[in-house]
């Protein structure tokens, strides 16, 4: 069954996402995650567009997501990056994804890493993520690291 398409506000202006765009959105953002290219996860970002990871501090603009998603690519040189599902929740779309990995990057004590999580995301009025809303839980996260 086809989901309807969503107008997603946005200023003065609306982007309306259907489930085959935020489909092929969550593709290629799988991809640019298992590219080993940080700069090019964060051209899914709006300019000022903010990635948020747990409680953490929101990096926003793409300068600041370029650092962030470089700090997991560093840390996991192989890692995968599988989209579980992605699916439109009112004027949002969900990202559930799951990362594999070995923590061989500087620092690392090269122990193997699969946690899940999701993003939530909100769009503006070009499609591009205005904001994401990143959730894994942390503490086995950190079990797996050996922390």
């Amino acid at each position: 069954m086809a989901l309807p398409a969503i107008p997603v506000a946005c200023r003065s202006t609306e982007m309306t996402m259907d489930a085959a765009k935020v489909k092929e959105l969550g593709t290629k953002y799988t991809a640019a995650w298992c590219s080993q290219n940080a700069a090019s996860v964060a051209g899914f970002f709006a300019e000022s567009g903010s990635l948020k990871i747990n409680d953490g501090n929101p990096s926003a603009g793409r300068v600041a997501i370029t650092a962030a998603a470089q700090g997991f690519m560093t840390a996991f040189p192989d890692m995968v990056v599988t989209m579980d599902s992605v699916s439109l929740d009112g004027p949002r779309a969900v990202y559930r994804w799951t990362l594999t990995g070995t923590n061989t990057g500087p620092g690392g004590k090269g122990r193997p890493v699969r946690i899940s999580g999701y993003e939530e995301w909100t769009f503006d009025a070009h499609g591009l993520i205005a904001q994401s809303q990143g959730h894994f839980d942390e503490a086995d996260y950190n079990r797996q690291l050996g922390k």
